[in-house]
């Protein structure tokens, strides 16, 4: 027994000495779920955003809106330490939010101006399961909430190496640009296409573009083909714990679009009791000069008229 115990021992100190030399793994994984009301767009686009995250898991709807702490729990059954939630309101708003489980923080932004793959129609394309390059504008370094914004992003469309259904390739790239108070996302591919030779001045245009490459003995230019899915984000608030816990960022500035459709819906209204209003007063004024008029022509009012009996 004791020699056994001995070797035991000193495999598992062999074991222990080399993960601690080892470098640290990257572990990633993220829960891609909806709730109930979902368009045809949000579904494309969900399934967009699942096919591009090879280390995400696609669940089922989620039926409450008002318990999203229980987000947390599917969390860890699914040995997810991201979630992506997309809650949609009244078929026609889209909010989605960003947490990491279990301590958090959170992140809801409202996504507008939608559009996935099939809408798009580009000629570009990428391998599926291919990791990507995230490109944050110079913006994200400038404020505190940005840095975080950029921190979640990086966790969640970030493809770690090694991971689940992941190809060993590099061929897209994802950028995030902030400006007017919004994040915009956009998706490209990463093409090499062979340089054609011209004669001139053109060819040493061409030559002297900082853009080339020379791969196995050819000059190849290196463009981006949006391909799509692309969406603006405008962030709302960032909790500190998971799905709850206290707000530790607010966005003043931000409307919420059921608030803009009662203002348009207001003003309309308005317009409507001005122009009623207007047609009042013709008629009061018609009425004192004599000149209403009853059908065709006019018609001197009976004394048991209905409209003089019932004014």
């Amino acid at each position: 027994m004791a020699a056994v115990y001995k070797s035991l021992s000193k495999s598992g100190a062999q074991k222990s000495g080399s993960s601690s030399e080892a470098p640290r793994k990257n572990k990633q994984r993220v829960l891609i779920l909806s709730s109930r009301g979902v368009t045809y767009r949000h579904r494309h686009l969900m399934k967009d955003l699942a096919s591009m995250l090879p280390h995400g898991r696609l669940d089922v709807k989620f039926d409450s809106k008002s318990k999203l702490f229980q987000l947390c729990e599917l969390a860890e059954l699914y040995n997810c330490n991201n979630v992506l939630f997309f809650e949609a309101r009244k078929g026609k708003d889209l909010y989605m939010w960003v947490s990491s489980v279990p301590n958090g923080p959170t992140v809801k932004m409202h996504l507008h101006n939608l559009h996935t793959m099939e809408e798009l129609h580009f000629t570009g394309n990428c391998l599926k399961g291919s990791r990507p390059i995230l490109s944050f504008d110079s913006s994200f370094e400038t404020e505190p909430y940005l840095k975080l914004i950029k921190q979640m992003f990086l966790r969640v469309f970030g493809v770690p190496p090694g991971a689940r259904k992941s190809k060993p390739f590099i061929d897209h790239v994802m950028g995030f640009s902030f400006a007017d108070g919004k994040i915009w996302v956009r998706n490209y591919q990463i093409s090499e296409v062979e340089k054609t030779t011209k004669d001139g001045e053109e060819a040493n245009e061409e030559s002297s573009k900082p853009r080339t490459s020379r791969t196995d003995g050819k000059d190849t230019d290196i463009q981006l083909l949006e391909i799509g899915p692309r969406w603006v984000a405008t962030p709302i608030i960032i909790q500190e714990g998971s799905f709850g816990g206290p707000i530790i960022y607010e966005n003043k500035e931000f409307v919420s679009p059921n608030q803009v459709r009662a203002e348009i819906r207001k003003a309309k209204a308005g317009r409507h009791n001005a122009r009623a209003g207007q047609y009042t007063e013709r008629l009061a004024k018609k009425e004192e000069l004599g000149l209403r008029t009853d059908g065709v022509r006019n018609q001197a009012r009976d004394e048991l008229d209905t409209r003089k009996l019932f004014a």
